[in-house]
């Protein structure tokens, strides 16, 4: 999607119910490179979004997008709640793919419901990242992904939060955020779908639904990768011809039934996420 989409408004928006599902079950090898620690709903996964995520909410005022408030005719058409799932919800609907990045973060959506939803699952994507735990790559996420207010207003807190000496012992980072030798820190937001629950043409709320890989992989390990589930809720803005973040909300879920397999070895998992790249996410 372009910016010279940005009059191309009111394209349907799809709001399809989550369903949570019950207990997960996991099967670890016998010969377990990790420890053979066995991985629970509090691990330090959970842990790191959530000192993160607390930080950040606590600067801003969380609040849904109004909505159908300000809606106008000119704007993306917003979605309405209680629809039922049809045999086309997870069919890709993305009419033009982003081009443009900024620092290997997409950019440049069209100024339409949709592209407020892939602009959503793309600056997730970014701020759930390993380069968030460093410092000069994280004042450049959010420098990137938040609308310039919001960005300034947000780094002190970041910074505090990224940098904790607890925090990164914790999760079995260094100091300067880095993994031991001989691990690969791994932290990857993989998003599953997108709803837009409110739009105008300069405000959009949209909810990102994922899975999250989490931990760090080598022999050596006491914190195995391991995956998690949230839905977080946008508030964008339209600045400067671009959809940009001005604050967020999260919550667990919808979380599906695991299934009885086997857990990779350390050194599978390392070669996986050395292999295997992200995505631009487009609606």
């Amino acid at each position: 999607m372009t910016p010279g989409d940005e009059n191309d408004y009111g394209e349907p928006t799809r709001s399809d119910e989550g369903h949570r599902y019950g207990g997960t079950r996991l099967r670890l090898p016998e010969d377990d490179p990790y420890g053979g620690a066995r991985r629970t709903a509090r691990g330090p996964s959970r842990s790191m979004v959530t000192v993160v995520g607390v930080v950040v909410v606590l600067i801003a005022a969380i609040a849904f997008a109004n909505r159908g408030g300000d809606d106008s005719s000119s704007g993306p058409s917003a979605s309405t709640g209680g629809d039922k799932p049809n045999a086309t919800s997870t069919t890709p609907t993305g009419i033009k793919p982003v081009r443009t990045k900024t620092g290997g973060i997409p950019v440049g959506y069209a100024h339409t419901s949709q592209g407020a939803q892939s602009a959503a699952a793309n600056y997730a994507v970014a701020l759930g990242s390993a380069d968030m735990f460093l410092t000069d790559l994280r004042h450049q996420i959010v420098d990137t992904v938040y609308t310039p207010d919001a960005a300034a207003a947000k780094q002190t807190a970041l910074d505090t939060a990224y940098t904790s000496a607890t925090f990164l012992s914790n999760i079995g980072l260094a100091k300067d955020g880095t993994a031991p030798d001989g691990q690969t820190f791994v932290s990857r937001v993989i998003p599953v779908g997108t709803k837009a629950t409110a739009a105008t043409s300069s405000r959009a709320t949209v909810e990102v639904w994922y899975t999250s890989l989490f931990g760090l992989s080598g022999a050596a390990s006491t914190n195995p990768v391991s995956e998690s589930w949230f839905t977080t809720t946008y508030q964008l803005s339209w600045v400067d011809n671009d959809w940009k973040i001005t604050d967020f909300q999260q919550k667990d879920g919808p979380v599906p039934v695991g299934r009885d397999q086997q857990a990779s070895t350390a050194d599978d998992m390392t070669k996986a996420v050395e292999e295997f790249g992200g995505f631009t996410y487009a609606r």
